[in-house]
């Protein structure tokens, strides 16, 4: 993804691809959560293919509800929309399952279903096709068609096991003014306004984890955006040019590559000393602020980084 290409996006979070690993992570927590809250309940979101098909969607629907999420899960866009479902199976724990199938790998679903465009949520009953939502839906516009169908098919469904009732959920806090502000200065373009937003936010609450990757984040566009790659990409041959490993694990985490960023700057803190090395770590160490501080891959190259040094 290029600077031009984040300044369009929006959000700093879905623009450097970075965010969509925190949300995973979280997506993540929820499910574990969900395993332990809800007991006996089936796990609210399958992962199905070619093979399993038969078992977890067609079986499955023969007595409950369940929608197929045919996706890519390759893309960004289609990704941000299966957390948003994952979200929703979350909460509906035991009402209905989401069986998610990446068309890619297993590409005979969707030839069955003659799916002609993707992602694509469909509703399953009594191994038939009852209801389909083509294309991205907003959350509101897939609750409304949620309440819709479950309505519909209320008194053909069996009854919600005993303690997997959906809960309501708590109100999420509201979004703090300097991060609505910076998000509206990313909007227009204006990094000068957004980085002090963060800074702003960080004045008020040094650990907020939100600044702190929203400035890390700024920090990577403003050294990158009047920066060719090509340019960068030509000059790493050159193993003396510390500027070009920089840039070059910049645009990595920038393409939410970040294993590999990491990985090269662990390299070249292996072979440089003095203020050279320290340069590097320097750098590496502002490239894990970019990510929530629990993510697998800051711990796996924060291991790295110290057996490099020591």
């Amino acid at each position: 993804m290029s600077p031009a290409d984040f300044k369009r996006a929006g959000s700093l979070y879905g623009a450097v691809d970075l965010g969509a690993r925190k949300q995973a992570l979280e997506a993540q927590a929820r499910r574990e959560a969900t395993a332990q809250e809800t007991g006996g309940v089936p796990a609210p979101v399958v992962d199905v293919d070619d093979a399993n098909f038969a078992a977890e969607v067609v079986e499955r629907s023969m007595n409950s509800l369940v929608l197929l999420e045919l996706t890519v899960t390759r893309a960004e866009q289609a990704r941000e929309y299966s957390l948003l479902l994952e979200k929703l199976a979350a909460e509906n724990a035991g009402r209905w399952t989401l069986a998610r199938v990446d068309v890619e790998t297993s590409p005979q679903i969707a030839q069955a279903l003659r799916v002609q465009n993707v992602p694509a949520l469909y509703a399953l009953f009594q191994g038939q096709p009852v209801a389909v939502v083509p294309g991205i839906a907003t959350e509101a516009q897939l609750r409304d068609w949620l309440s819709q169908l479950l309505e519909a098919l209320a008194q053909y469904l069996p009854p919600v096991p005993e303690g997997a009732e959906a809960q309501e959920q708590p109100a999420e806090p509201p979004t703090d003014p300097d991060i609505l502000a910076a998000e509206q200065a990313i909007d227009a373009g204006d990094l000068d306004a957004a980085v002090a937003a963060y800074e702003r936010l960080l004045t008020r609450s040094p650990n907020n984890e939100d600044a702190k990757i929203g400035l890390a984040g700024l920090g990577l566009i403003r050294r990158t955006q009047d920066v060719d790659p090509a340019e960068v990409q030509g000059r790493l041959s050159d193993p003396a040019d510390l500027d070009a490993q920089l840039l070059a694990a910049d645009f990595e985490m920038l393409s939410g590559d970040v294993d590999k960023a990491f990985e090269r700057l662990v390299a070249v803190v292996r072979r440089t000393s003095g203020e050279d090395r320290d340069r590097v770590r320097t750098r590496l160490l502002g490239l894990f602020e970019t990510l929530p501080s629990d993510d697998p891959s800051v711990g796996k190259a924060r291991r790295n980084l110290a057996s490099a040094l020591f």
